[in-house]
């Protein structure tokens, strides 16, 4: 790795890291109070492997060009390294050659990397994290105390998508409570649609149904403690869950019966809402729905969206997949450039352009492209519980395995959904192999 050059002196530094938490912590959107001077101070290059590839790429590179009119003299080399990264990072880190930052997915990778000390803590930006996010977002990037990550783009997977069509020949509109969602889903149902698409040959989706159900069931707290195996798969709050789950699992509820929904993927459980007739009326899953479908469909005409029903008066709560901003150095550059990630200016660079959420509350809504866009990220904004992907947390041979684990397990249960009990088993059986065996 080059060794990296910056015109400081020790006094320098210091006026140049008070400077970063100025520069994320302005008071009005779009200006930064920070001494031009001062900030063409800061001088490097900075190394940044990332998952984004394509079109997200590019709405990278424009965050990283509006970083620059304020620190010119930072340049940030971003790697498209794609879905590959938890790997080529591990080797990197093995050869004792990290990448000087990374955008990771996966928050239980983030915890092994703390845990053999590969990360280096960024409580330099606390100050500018704490204006502009909740402390439940502050949360997320915090690992064995200490805070190690800025959350900088989250996708929102607690969102039901449905045919306005399908919805008008019914009658009905979006439902807040889970009752309610269960009576808008028969009635559907009878004016001759099936209410669900499931995409059930891909094992996520039917974990991202579990989780969505088990977060507002039973709480935060449990959630958290299944997620991290402190709660066991056969705990009580496990079964309530599932037998809520199975109320969507009928095979008359969903397009193609039990045995179509086992062999759906997700894209084609997405086109079966989109298109026109439609195959079924709604499908639940996350803000990247839209770009999926292969059908043509206009928002707002033939599709729309609405939050993941409340149950038991659950108050707003949103499953994310999030994409942490790590690094594994630190100098007055990467200070620089991961404290700007925190501010508005930054969310709103990559957010002009769609398929975005963030959690920074002080970003304008105006800057989303559409409604939908919109209401999609206030949703994220303003949560009260925000909770990662589970399966992201836990061990990848039980969490994120294709054919195995939750994801096989999970499928099993979409054939069987009256078979709670013994479904509960299996997963407890498959977490504790899993978490001993640390992967």
């Amino acid at each position: 790795m080059k060794a990296h050059r910056f015109a400081l002196t020790t006094f320098g530094v210091a006026a140049v890291l008070a400077l970063v938490v100025l520069v994320g912590t302005s008071t009005a959107f779009g200006r930064q109070d920070a001494r031009p001077t001062a900030a063409q101070a800061v001088s490097g290059s900075i190394t940044f492997d990332g998952i984004w590839t394509g079109a997200e790429a590019t709405h990278f590179a424009n965050v990283i060009k509006v970083f620059n009119k304020t620190y010119p003299n930072v340049k940030v080399n971003y790697k498209p390294v794609g879905d590959n990264l938890p790997t080529v990072l591990a080797t990197a880190i093995a050869g004792g050659r990290p990448p000087d930052m990374a955008d990771v997915a996966q928050p239980g990778l983030i915890q092994q990397f703390v845990d053999k000390g590969s990360l280096k803590p960024i409580t330099y930006a606390k100050s500018t994290l704490s204006k502009n996010f909740a402390p439940a977002w502050l949360k997320l990037g915090t690992y064995n105390g200490k805070l190690y990550g800025v959350v900088f783009k989250a996708s929102n997977k607690s969102l039901v998508w449905y045919n306005v069509h399908a919805f008008k020949t019914a009658g009905v509109g979006p439902a807040k409570t889970w009752p309610a969602f269960m009576k808008l889903a028969s009635t559907v149902k009878a004016s001759g649609t099936p209410p669900f698409s499931i995409g059930g040959a891909d094992g996520w989706t039917l974990t991202d149904l579990f989780e969505n159900i088990y977060l507002r069931q039973a709480g935060l707290a449990k959630y958290e403690s299944l997620s991290a195996h402190k709660t066991k798969w056969t705990d009580p709050t496990v079964t309530a869950a599932l037998k809520t789950m199975a109320q969507v699992l009928q095979s008359a509820n969903m397009a193609g019966g039990t045995s179509g929904a086992v062999q759906t993927d997700f894209p084609t459980s997405v086109n079966n809402v989109f298109q026109n007739p439609p195959k079924a009326a709604m499908v639940m899953e996350g803000d990247f729905v839209p770009g999926t479908a292969t059908v043509k469909a206009a928002a707002g005409t033939d599709y729309n969206v609405f939050p993941f029903p409340s149950i038991n008066g659950s108050g707003p709560a949103v499953e994310v997949a999030g994409d942490t901003i790590v690094t594994f150095r630190t100098n007055p550059a990467i200070q620089a450039f991961e404290t700007f990630l925190a501010t508005p200016q930054a969310a709103a660079a990559y957010a002009k352009y769609g398929g975005f959420a963030t959690g920074n509350h002080n970003v304008p809504a105006s800057v989303y492209p559409d409604k939908i866009s919109r209401s999609n990220a206030a949703a994220v904004s303003s949560a009260t519980s925000i909770v990662f992907d589970m399966s992201d947390e836990q061990p990848g041979s039980f969490g994120a395995t294709v054919g195995q684990g939750e994801w096989g397990l999970f499928q099993d249960f979409l054939r069987n959904p009256s078979d709670v009990q013994g479904i509960q088993k299996k997963l407890e059986s498959a977490a504790a192999a899993a978490y001993k065996k640390g992967k």
